[in-house]
């Protein structure tokens, strides 16, 4: 990692700076496979599969003998993990239920709110280097407690034309409708538009990589909702003294160990700490099966240090990170004035990886500093907000002379005959 001490704000904007391609530089891609699978559905999907993931696959839809066959596969002890995290996922969502709203805002105006599922849902589910199925659990619990109708997931194949056995074990767990081999650009494609065997659907969730972040945003255009645009892993860790060097080091390398697309970041008060947690990543990254991924993203990666907590504050909220390790004795002070975070670890015994598995909160966050405006997926993610209004002949009395004069300002008299007619009948 590079080691930058004291930099100037003026240069806060270069050094926090993704190690990520530009939409530009993807965007040409993305268009050519949206406007081949809009025309040709399937075979183009086939067509895709075949070139982005080396493999030919008559059948994309995973059937049940499939999944039967996947069950068997999974050890007992990873069902028993895969388990427990689930009913912690599903307490923490289920908790963030919320009543319906109900306000009477004048004396005959009766309004309120209240939440429905969204229909159709799209999961990705990333396959390649490293199978996600943790992101099955986070993605299909709060969709099957939301009741959501449609869950519609898509996974890349393998080079044998399968599923991870543990992603379909996970899927089925938690009431994914409909399970599809297929990824990337072509998968988000799919679920964009629709095809023979890809449901299309209201609203895509899930990471990936930069080429599926861009096609997502892409099919915003053709009226398909996000959650987010969740791209590279990312993860800044604050940390002095008070913090295990061992610790921040092994946190940083679970990070680093996504994609050599991923950037993680120390900033610390503490010089003394940097060093240390130096040696510490070169000590355990040695070890690591994927160190050639890792040292990729390590060597995008920074250790800042910072003269005090004010200034790192002020440069974590610029920066805006996924994922934010807290690890000081000033713990509080970075709890209480965070700004811009996807999901935030506090102290010695809380690693960025309990948030991944098993704590119980979501692991599907904004990047690219997107938590600047956007927040982690949740249980509102799966659902709309409908209001609803029933207004009383009292009620438009006492309301309809005011929608009358501000109808007539904005120079909309449909919009106040509307009124006018209704009260002109109550005077009869």
């Amino acid at each position: 990692m590079k080691i930058i001490n004291n930099p100037s704000k003026e240069t806060w904007s270069q050094i926090l700076e993704r190690p990520t391609k530009t939409v530009d530089d993807i965007e040409g891609v993305v268009n050519e496979v949206f406007a081949d699978i809009q025309k040709n559905g399937d075979k183009a999907v086939q067509k895709y599969t075949a070139k982005f993931d080396g493999i030919s696959l008559e059948n994309n839809i995973v059937t049940e003998a499939e999944i039967t066959e996947a069950i068997n596969l999974v050890s007992e002890d990873l069902k028993a993990a895969i388990q427990l995290a689930k009913v912690n996922i599903t307490n923490f969502h289920k908790a963030q239920k919320t009543e319906k709203v109900f306000v009477e805002t004048a004396n005959g105006v009766e309004c309120w709110q209240e939440k429905r599922p969204i229909q159709k849902v799209g999961l990705y589910i990333p396959g390649g280097t490293a199978p996600l199925f943790s992101t099955v659990l986070m993605l299909a619990v709060p969709a099957q407690i939301a009741g959501c109708k449609e869950i519609v997931l898509c996974s890349p194949p393998n080079a044998a034309g399968k599923i991870n056995p543990a992603i379909l074990y996970t899927a089925n767990l938690c009431g994914v409708t409909k399970i599809i081999k297929v990824g990337g650009i072509q998968a988000i494609a799919g679920f964009t538009f629709g095809t023979e065997t890809i449901p299309q659907v209201y609203k895509v969730f899930g990471p990936g990589n930069q080429y599926v972040t861009v096609a997502k945003q892409l099919s915003t255009k053709f009226g398909v909702a996000i959650d987010m645009p969740a791209g590279p892993s990312e993860l800044l860790v604050v940390a002095d003294d008070s913090a295990n060097a061992s610790f921040v080091a092994s946190d940083l390398l679970s990070q680093a160990e996504h994609g050599a697309d991923s950037q993680v970041i120390l900033v610390s008060t503490s010089k003394e700490l940097i060093n240390e947690v130096e040696i510490e990543i070169e000590k355990q990254l040695a070890v690591l099966p994927r160190i050639e991924i890792a040292e990729k993203a390590i060597a995008n990666s920074k250790s800042i240090f910072v003269e005090n907590d004010e200034i790192a504050l002020e440069l974590i909220n610029e920066y805006g990170p996924e994922h934010f390790i807290v690890c000081t004795n000033n713990n509080d002070y970075y709890i209480d004035n965070i700004a811009n975070a996807g999901s935030v670890f506090i102290g010695n015994y809380t690693p960025e990886s309990a948030g991944d598995y098993a704590s119980g909160t979501n692991h599907t966050l904004p990047t690219n500093g997107f938590s600047k405006a956007y927040s982690g997926v949740n249980l509102d993610s799966f659902t709309k907000s409908i209001t609803f209004q029933k207004i009383s002949k009292t009620g438009i009395k006492n309301i309809g002379n005011a929608i009358e004069l501000m109808a007539e300002a904005e120079g909309l008299q449909a919009h106040k005959n509307a009124v006018s007619i209704r009260l002109k009948n109550l005077q009869k």
